[in-house]
């Protein structure tokens, strides 16, 4: 979006000095309006949202909450952005943290805490035991979430029912509310971001993932409803809902039967944790009055839950 406006006057410039059959201006007239101020600044302008703000992802560990990570890194390279990554597999989240210096420098402050969402005791105690510096959070990503399982009632198994509740819901609640307490210290009732990962299946469910859609219907209801609650805030709710993305999601679903995950995007072109990535960034990116408080994504083959074009072999 940003490169066609930069170029919008420059190629302008050529065009009318064509068609009115003046001498073409020379190649350093056409690049000079890029180096200008004006589109410097609009060059920028994402990368300026972001400066000093401190963002936690959940689930930081693989598939879109690493590639989050990632994506806010590359976006605000040098604007002293602070990186709060967590998940249960602690060493896993270091060697990310490490990967994302090692691509963009020091600009970017990473720290990687261990984690379980689905454990009320660690999320309270999360935002009391940052470090001073990482405290003054700016926006969270509710990325962590699982399936367990393709099974029918009544043989859904009373664990996983729980993992998936606890991890999917109360976890996303708990963290929620623990960062809402930084969040309403500012002034006018508040403001930060609260990024929600849902999923198609909170809007279609679909047979062998009824625990799985409930748990994500209770987030777009959850969200739904904090958003109503903080109208009169700064604080804006944001969704992002894939549809199908290739993730350790199915090797997870399946108790890490790699075959049957693999079998769920064949013929598929699923999207990639970094097309879900983007997204975020984008929404978080917005001017403070800007809430695109709904996105629903899609690979080109889908076009719903269970509506998916698979390629003959």
């Amino acid at each position: 979006m940003y490169r066609v406006n930069i170029l919008t006057t420059p190629l302008r410039a050529a065009v009318h000095s064509f068609r009115t059959s003046s001498p073409l201006p020379s190649p350093s007239s056409l690049l000079f309006p890029l180096f200008s101020p004006k589109y410097i600044s609009t060059m920028s302008a994402v990368a300026k949202r972001l400066e000093g703000k401190t963002i936690v992802i959940t689930g930081a560990s693989s598939g879109i909450g690493r590639s989050t990570a990632f994506e806010f890194a590359r976006t605000a390279p040098a604007n002293n952005l602070k990186l709060v990554l967590t998940a249960r597999r602690i060493e896993t989240l270091k060697g990310v943290a490490q990967q994302i210096r090692a691509e963009v420098g020091e600009g970017v402050q990473v720290l990687p805490v261990k984690l379980d969402v689905s454990n009320p005791e660690e999320v309270r105690a999360f935002v009391p035991g940052l470090p001073e510096e990482f405290r003054d959070i700016n926006v969270l990503v509710n990325n962590a979430g699982l399936v367990k399982g393709v099974a029918k009632a009544p043989e859904i198994a009373e664990e996983d029912i729980n993992t998936m509740f606890n991890t999917n819901v109360t976890g996303l609640i708990n963290m929620t509310q623990a960062v809402l307490s930084v969040f309403k210290k500012r002034s006018e009732g508040g403001a930060g971001d609260i990024i929600n990962i849902g999923s198609i299946a909170g809007r279609e469910p679909y047979p062998g993932g009824s625990i799985y859609c409930a748990t994500k219907a209770a987030v777009r209801s959850f969200t739904e409803s904090l958003r109503k609650e903080l109208i009169a805030t700064r604080i804006r709710i944001l969704e992002v809902d894939p549809g199908q993305v290739e993730t350790e999601f199915s090797v997870v679903r399946f108790y890490g039967d790699k075959s049957k995950a693999d079998a769920v995007y064949a013929g598929c072109d699923p999207l990639t944790p970094d097309d879900i990535a983007e997204v975020v960034v984008f929404v978080a990116t917005r001017r403070e009055n800007v809430v695109v408080a709904d996105t629903l994504i899609f690979p080109n083959h889908q076009a719903g839950a269970g509506t998916l074009h698979r390629k003959s072999a």
